[in-house]
């Protein structure tokens, strides 16, 4: 009996919920990996506020990682889905093998380069020299652990695409249950410090990799993963890059926007400024990452019914999505604004730590409403596979407005002017997003019949 996937044939909206929830649930765990880290770095007497500050100096580093496990994961799963969705399975599992080799190799050249040349870009990225000691023993060993990072990260979004978001949560509750139970026992316990809270997170991530890897080798899968679909086949690996392309610009652009972002904090607003921004940081990921979680959710949802020619399941799905994200984001938005003294005291009570990250967090937020829609909307062009669309506009907030306001609005306003460049990005990152969107829905018609007509034969 021929398997019928339920993207194609369930309530769109029965299935958002289906395949939302758990990512939802799944990235407000994975956030934990870093927020725990700085939770318990920060309330460690002899790590404190230079601690945090030491973390947030690497994040650039660890968000490469990030782009990394985005670029051949999510790109990936993205053609494994289309591909489904036009019955060419063997073409699905084909990027699922070749997804899994650029990842494993992508990982060891981080980890080799990175390692290499750790301390120079530390400093790069903002360092003091009384913070850089932290920053090197924390991220010296992250780097150690990139490969189970990008490949754990990676195939698990595979795992969400073969039907199974369930147990793509369960991933997350894996790595990031076991990074909590680690954290203070290398921490407080074996007094490890900052390498205590590296090695936690790298353990549980390996982990998480043995996991994912093992669900496509085993019986519960729909589809296998089989070591000749590991050989790089050259077009297969430029459809995948071309769909990842996005997702990795952005969070590349999201990498330098840090590091500039971490000079600007030390150059205006000194350590304590890069350690509120570390703080505000975590808070942000906590309330965005369920609209990431919905945006990952939706994603085989979309890419499926595109593949299938299912046009208006595509554009339900879309919009609902959209009105999803948007209450949550505003819900988030209404919690930072009554409660932001308690959200940055949970990482440390430092007087100077809450004076300034009340402020910052209430003026780096200020358009957090409007980010719901830009990032649905947005990625809606790389589900179905418009790659060009899909990069331009998940790089218009960093690139194009974020990063030339974080080195220009500063030298005019000094540090207030340094928090108020996110607002005045998000605000006009969406306004273009709005436009893109309203002719992208209208011609979606017009992106299916040229996808099916440039898509391999059987």
């Amino acid at each position: 009996m021929e398997y019928i996937n339920p993207l194609g044939e369930e309530k769109v909206s029965k299935l958002l919920i289906k395949f939302s929830v758990p990512a939802i649930v799944g990235m407000m765990i994975n956030a934990l990996y870093n927020i725990v880290d700085r939770i318990y770095i920060g309330n460690a007497k002899d790590l404190g506020t230079n601690g945090i500050a030491g973390i947030t100096i690497g994040f650039p580093i660890m968000i490469i990682l990030l782009a990394i496990g985005i670029l051949f994961g999510v790109g990936g799963a993205t053609l494994f889905s289309m591909r489904l969705g036009q019955k060419k399975p063997e073409e699905a599992e084909k990027a699922l093998g070749n997804s899994l080799f650029l990842l494993i190799a992508s990982g060891v050249i981080i980890t080799i380069f990175g390692s290499i040349f750790l301390e120079p870009l530390l400093v790069l990225f903002g360092a003091s020299k009384e913070v850089l000691p932290y920053s090197v023993e924390y991220m010296r060993i992250i780097l150690f652990g990139a490969v189970f990072q990008v490949v754990s990260m990676g195939i698990n979004n595979f795992i969400r695409a073969d039907g199974n978001p369930k147990l793509a949560m369960y991933t997350m509750f894996l790595g990031a249950g076991t990074n909590i139970l680690l954290d203070p026992i290398f921490i407080f316990v074996f007094k490890m410090g900052m390498a205590g809270a590296a090695l936690a997170t790298i353990l549980s991530q390996l982990f998480s990799a043995i996991w994912v890897v093992s669900y496509f080798l085993g019986k519960h899968s729909n589809h296998k993963l089989k070591s000749e679909n590991m050989k790089p086949h050259m077009n297969t690996i430029v459809k995948i890059t071309s769909l990842g392309i996005p997702g990795f610009a952005m969070q590349v652009a999201n990498s330098l926007l840090n590091a500039i972002l971490n000079r600007g904090l030390r150059q205006y607003g000194g350590d304590i400024a890069v350690t509120g921004m570390g703080v505000i940081n975590s808070v942000q990921t906590i309330l965005f990452m369920p609209v990431i979680g919905l945006n990952q959710g939706v994603q085989p949802i979309v890419s499926f019914n595109f593949g299938a020619k299912k046009f208006e399941r595509v554009k339900t799905a879309v919009k609902q999505a959209i009105l999803v994200a948007t209450i949550i984001v505003v819900v988030g938005y209404v919690v930072m604004r009554i409660f932001p003294t308690q959200l940055i005291s949970l990482f440390n009570r430092d007087e100077e730590l809450l004076a300034f990250g009340k402020t910052a967090l209430i003026s780096w937020m200020l358009f957090m409403p409007v980010v719901g829609f830009q990032v649905i909307a947005s990625n809606f062009f790389q589900a179905i596979g418009r790659s060009n669309s899909a990069m331009f506009l998940t790089l218009s907030r960093q690139v194009i407005f974020l990063i030339p306001a974080l080195i220009i609005f500063p030298q005019i306003w000094g540090i207030t002017g340094l928090m108020y460049s996110a607002a005045f990005a998000d605000f006009f990152s969406t306004l273009i997003t709005g436009i893109w969107f309203y002719f992208g829905i209208k011609n979606i018609d017009k992106y299916g019949l040229k996808e099916i007509k440039n898509a391999p034969a059987q």
